[in-house]
């Protein structure tokens, strides 16, 4: 069985993508200088969180995902960040290719929700692979690829928030309900208003204008107290 090793040499963020995106660049590398027909791989993307520390402002933004930092001694467990297959084409003995990963700013999803809590640093990655391999020198041969085939990486923050703000510059992300997002298509198309930000707006300022006002206080005559005498 050929013996194939996976390294993580880099990533960016592409720019030219319809949604965030990012592309880690693989070497593959086939032990003895051998033929490589083919590779169908299928690659798996782990967090794990445990690999790097936090500070005051990160521990507090990963409370919701890991809890209080006392208990992150059993809670600070990996997550899921990503599934993603590829085809390499032939080589012999060694080389690189680009793994391409959408990615998603939906605050729902435990990943970007992890992401979203770092302020600096790197974020720790584990890539596993398995799939298919066609080899041979002279015809070629089908074999698995081991399922104990990993490489780390540790993903630069700033990239990470470089995509994002490529696709959502400035601005965060909300999912609703669709009966939720119909009544506010409805009310954005009935009152003409240009822009989603427009129509929370309006929705935010209609519910302060409806909010009853304090009530006014009443500054009355001071009553004597009983010990006190008033005059006759």
């Amino acid at each position: 069985m050929t013996d194939l090793g996976f390294t993580c040499t880099g990533v960016r963020a592409d720019a030219y993508a319809a949604g965030p995106t990012l592309v880690f660049r693989l070497r593959i590398t086939a032990a003895g200088n051998a033929r490589v027909h083919a590779l169908a791989l299928r690659c798996q993307i782990r967090i794990e969180p445990a690999r790097r520390g936090y500070g005051p402002a990160e521990a507090e933004g990963l409370a919701d995902l890991f809890g209080e930092r006392g208990r992150w001694g059993t809670t600070l467990k990996p997550v899921q960040f990503a599934q993603v297959a590829l085809m390499v084409p032939g080589f012999t003995g060694e080389t690189e290719t680009d793994l391409v990963v959408p990615c998603t700013y939906d605050m729902d999803i435990a990943a970007t929700r992890y992401f979203h809590a770092l302020e600096e640093g790197e974020a720790p990655l584990l890539m596993l692979f398995s799939g298919t391999a066609f080899t041979g020198a002279g015809g070629f041969r089908v074999e698995p690829v081991p399922w104990d085939r990993e490489a780390a990486y540790r993903l630069p923050v700033p990239v990470w928030r470089e995509m994002v703000e490529q696709h959502f510059p400035g601005c965060g992300w909300l999912r609703l309900p669709r009966d939720t997002m119909a009544e506010l298509l409805a009310f954005r198309s009935k009152h003409s208003l240009a822009s989603w930000e427009a129509t929370v707006r309006a929705l935010l300022d209609a519910a302060a204008a409806a909010e009853p006002p304090p009530p006014p206080v009443r500054f009355g005559s001071v009553l004597p107290r009983a010990t006190e005498r008033t005059a006759p």
